[in-house]
């Protein structure tokens, strides 16, 4: 997939355009504390391939335990928009729900990644569960 998708936080102060890397192939959520309160999907973006095009004033950034991760999300309407990859520092994870047209419930199995037990720390990715999202 290397079409650019346009993105936005709910309020629309913070707009951007991404080019995702490998597509939804790299969807995922993750078990730390942090992810399991904010509860978001993820998909992965290399560094240049996001490009914050209005409200680059109005993104706060998170950051906790060893500061390397960096959670962006709207000031005004709280919404996480992205954020810099401890596991890959060289990566943003994008919330998909950020992005037009996309849900996080288009996805029917998101992999769980061991946060708790971080691949900086132990060395290895690990999945520890799945999402599932079955429609009635």
């Amino acid at each position: 997939m290397s079409e650019i998708l346009e993105g936005a936080c709910h309020c629309g102060t913070v707009r951007f355009s991404v080019k995702l890397l490998g597509g939804f192939k790299t969807i995922r959520r993750c078990n730390c504390s942090y992810c399991r309160m904010r509860g978001a999907v993820a998909v992965s973006a290399r560094l240049d391939d996001l490009t914050i095009h209005t409200g680059a004033e109005a993104l706060a950034i998170y950051r906790f335990n060893t500061g390397v991760a960096e959670h962006h999300f709207c000031s005004k309407c709280g919404i996480y928009t992205h954020h810099r990859r401890r596991s890959d520092p060289t990566l943003f994870g994008i919330n998909v729900a950020c992005l037009s047209g996309v849900s996080p419930f288009d996805f029917p199995d998101v992999p769980v990644v061991d946060g708790v037990n971080h691949p900086q720390d132990t060395g290895q990715m690990r999945v520890v569960g799945h999402l599932r999202f079955e429609p009635e």
